[in-house]
């Protein structure tokens, strides 16, 4: 049986080619990037010229790229730091992050006291951008923190708006970009955001390669002690590896973006028109203006048949989830959707739809034939 695989939100395949790129990495470049002999010093330089390339795609300073190992550990470091080492008292978020974003500000709460303020979510699934701009007017020293693309519903964040607001503001910007690193153009010298986040397994790189952009470091501390790697700001010996082949699905998804990005926005607009004729009561959650990779749908189907849904499209070779991966397990209704749909609408069982480059109308059609035999 063939696997249809409709979660890229959750993670992508590895490419052919950075998986060449890595093990001949693996291969050829063992020594230890911190060593002062020739093996390490063309270590280093892979390494090196991995944070060029990626500063490159994003048109950014390399020296303002910090290798981690995911968005989860990047988006606690930035948040942790701008409290511990920058003299933030608030952070303005929403309830609809990622819950690496949403943990990390509780337990900072916990640890310094920090305000926390969380906007309200409109029925679209957007940001009440009024209400940022007016808690922005106190002079408190702020940080915002807010996601580009939810990982959920996929609604978009105004990047420019909200880092317009920000600077005009004196706050700092921090995004969670985990979603739309590699899938949508950024020009970090043109775009007034202070931090960003990404995670390479989200662009069909490997998992457990991250990096972060941070604007202005000099007052950043380390999260990980131990040693000088990375500027002095994470210790451990770095893998040239993972980082080479980060480095390589960014360039590939940069370079084939704008084929991909019609091929996906079409197979998406196929998927909610088949949804639809089929389901007439169906309801996509977050608005029409979603990233056009991402599809979070409402079915008119029973409580009783939604609770075997996502075993029985697995058990067809269908892979979807109903939010984010790391809270598959949970069967609480999704943080994200209770952010702005009303008790009743959340009874209705969702799936959230992700496609990829080498998704298909047929894998489409054959997630509708299923679903109707539910």
């Amino acid at each position: 049986m063939s696997q249809i695989y409709l979660d890229n939100a959750a993670t992508t395949s590895v490419r052919p080619e950075v998986v060449e790129e890595m093990v001949k990495v693996l291969t050829n470049d063992f020594g230890n990037p911190s060593s002062t002999y020739a093996v390490g010093r063309h270590a280093k330089s892979l390494i090196e010229a991995a944070r060029k390339s990626i500063a490159k795609q994003i048109n950014a300073q390399a020296s303002d790229i910090i290798f981690t190992s995911c968005g989860t550990e990047g988006n606690n470091w930035i948040i942790r730091s701008c409290v511990r080492d920058l003299g933030i008292k608030r952070i303005i978020s929403t309830t609809m992050e990622h819950h690496c974003t949403l943990y990390s500000i509780q337990q900072i709460k916990k640890e310094y006291g920090t305000e926390i303020v969380y906007l309200r979510i409109l029925p679209s699934g957007q940001i009440d951008y009024q209400q940022l701009e007016d808690l922005l007017q106190d002079d408190k020293p702020t940080l915002v923190s807010l996601m580009h693309v939810n990982n959920e519903i996929g609604t978009i964040l105004d990047l420019n708006r909200v880092g317009n607001l920000c600077k005009q503001n004196n706050a700092l910007f921090h995004s969670d970009t985990v979603q739309s690193v590699g899938k949508t153009e950024f020009d970090m010298a043109n775009t007034p955001v202070d931090f960003i986040v990404a995670s390479a397994h989200k662009f069909h790189g490997p998992k457990g390669a991250g990096f972060v952009y941070i604007r202005n470091k000099s007052n950043f501390k380390a999260l990980i002690v131990g040693g000088e790697q990375e500027k002095g700001l994470r210790a451990g010996t770095e893998a040239p590896h993972q980082v080479v082949g980060m480095a390589k699905a960014l360039e590939l998804a940069y370079q084939d973006l704008d084929e991909h990005r019609r091929h996906i926005s079409g197979l998406k607009d196929y998927c909610k028109a088949k949804l639809s004729e089929h389901f007439p009561k169906v309801r996509f959650n977050g608005g029409d203006n979603t990233f056009y990779n991402v599809v979070n749908v409402s079915l008119p189907i029973s409580p009783e048949k939604a609770a075997m849904l996502l075993f029985q499209l697995d058990i067809k070779g269908i892979a979807v989830s109903r939010g984010s991966a790391c809270q598959s397990g949970s069967q609480k209704p999704s943080h994200v959707l209770a952010s702005f749909l009303t008790e009743e609408e959340l009874k209705s069982p969702n799936l959230r739809l992700s496609f990829g480059h080498d998704n298909t109308q047929k894998d489409i059609d054959f997630l509708i034939d299923i679903l109707q035999s539910v």
